[in-house]
């Protein structure tokens, strides 16, 4: 009863993986959508253009400051009063009586001013201006090894697809032979040529492979989703590959040194290069500023009118020469806060170059296992060939069959496996070692 109940679970469930509509994919498709749909991709564009938009803000450094104002107010305060009248240039002789100016009536006015501040000179803010743009510039580059890094994935990802489909067909086929060899063993035991242990074991090795089936049908529907959201897809689809799962050619065995053209790297120093520029920023606040500033100014006892007019032009030079000693803290946290960034530096390039060394080796040894694994699928194919040919005559036990059987599946998933790997390996040792 049990029995029965595994196999019409396995057949529903695989009937349920095969009525869903398998969509071909090409891998030059799948790096399309992502770089048009990745999300990870495009919250990488939006900080490129945050950091973007904080070096434009930089530009106040030599740009004008313009600001245009309209007040209207109204008093009966000697002084304001009487500048009021002034301002609008409206002063009478009668306006000097000592009693009016002591006790003035109530008097309106109605001031527009445009007000313009020029930098002339900020050291500092230059400095600044430079540390932006490098952060700028690093934000791009680091946006490049994101792009570099989920293309990497997308690849993994497709020859995972690659390989849970192989697994398919390589257990499908397995199956195929089990039930062929199920059906001998049951005409073998009608004919009292096998005992019923004998008969048990082919059906245990025919469930055995149910399941194997049923759980790579998992594994190519875990990949497809996989592949789906990567690709930014809404709906997730089961996906099948139109480009096959080959061992690619190695161009190289050389050993491979760190490029420091690669995008992170040059992402990190242009970052480090920030930091200097920072704490050239902190050491040149101590220097003067010189600004120039102007406004022109329209009077009247009406709103919106301006029948008296004046203006003023002026340059300031600003020293702040003790902030409680705030500045100096401030310039010592962004030199420590420099050589914190050096430090960083050196060790993500020794720890680059680390990762180069040990991808190198391990692609080294996939090649040698690639080779050794394929001469193992055809030594277990020609295996089982023979005891297949004995088992129909009689001479081979079931155990032997089965387990050359078994063998056979196991060392094609084996080599299926091992060129996913390899692959993967000379693909991800391409990363390691691209330059921009």
């Amino acid at each position: 009863m049990k029995k029965t109940i595994l196999v019409v679970l396995a057949l529903a469930s695989t009937t349920l993986l095969v009525a869903q509509e398998q969509k071909p994919l090409s891998k030059e498709q799948a790096v399309n959508s992502v770089l048009e749909n990745n999300r990870n991709l495009k919250i990488s564009e939006q900080e490129f253009l945050q950091a973007r938009a904080d070096y434009r803000q930089t530009n106040a450094v030599f740009l004008p400051n313009i600001t245009a104002s309209h007040t209207g107010m109204t008093t009966t305060n000697p002084l304001m009063a009487f500048g009021s009248k002034l301002n609008q240039e409206i002063l009478t002789q009668n306006d000097f009586n000592p009693a009016l100016l002591n006790n003035p009536e109530r008097t309106d006015n109605f001031a527009t001013r445009i007000e313009v501040q020029q930098p002339l000179i900020n050291v500092d803010g230059i400095f600044q201006r430079q540390a932006a743009k490098s952060k700028m510039q690093a934000t791009q580059l680091q946006g490049q090894r994101t792009q570099d890094y989920i293309l990497l994935e997308v690849e993994k990802a497709y020859m995972q697809l690659q390989l849970a489909h192989k697994a398919v067909d390589v257990l499908e086929q397995a199956l195929e032979a089990a039930e062929e060899n199920k059906k001998l063993a049951d005409n073998s035991f009608d004919q009292g040529y096998l005992q019923r242990s004998d008969v048990l074991a082919v059906e245990v090795r025919v469930s055995e492979v149910q399941n194997q089936l049923q759980q790579a049908k998992s594994n190519v529907q875990n990949a497809s989703d996989y592949l789906s959201f990567l690709m930014g897809e809404e709906t997730y689809s089961v996906w099948n590959p139109t480009d096959a799962l080959e061992s690619e050619e190695l161009v190289s065995l050389e050993s491979t040194s760190l490029n420091e053209n690669r995008s992170d790297i040059q992402a990190m120093t242009l970052a480090t290069e920030g930091y200097a520029k920072m704490n050239k920023a902190d050491q040149m606040a101590f220097l003067p500023r010189l600004n120039a500033f102007g406004s022109y100014e329209l009077y009247d006892s009406e709103a919106f009118q301006g029948n008296a007019n004046g203006y003023i032009v002026g340059a300031q030079l600003s020293w702040d020469l003790f902030q409680g000693g705030k500045r100096f803290g401030k310039a010592q946290k962004s030199k420590a806060e420099l050589e914190q960034s050096r430090i960083e530096l050196d060790q993500y390039k020794a720890q680059s170059q680390l990762e180069i060394n040990k991808a190198q080796r391990q692609l080294n040894d996939l090649l040698d296992q690639l080779k050794r694994s394929e001469l193992a699928v055809e030594q277990s194919e020609e295996a089982l060939r023979i005891r297949t040919n004995r088992f129909e005559q009689g001479l081979e036990k079931t155990t032997e069959l089965l387990q050359s059987e078994t063998q056979y599946a196991q060392k094609q998933l084996e080599y299926l496996q091992t060129v996913f790997e390899y692959n993967f390996a000379k693909a991800y040792l391409e990363f390691l070692t691209k330059e921009e």
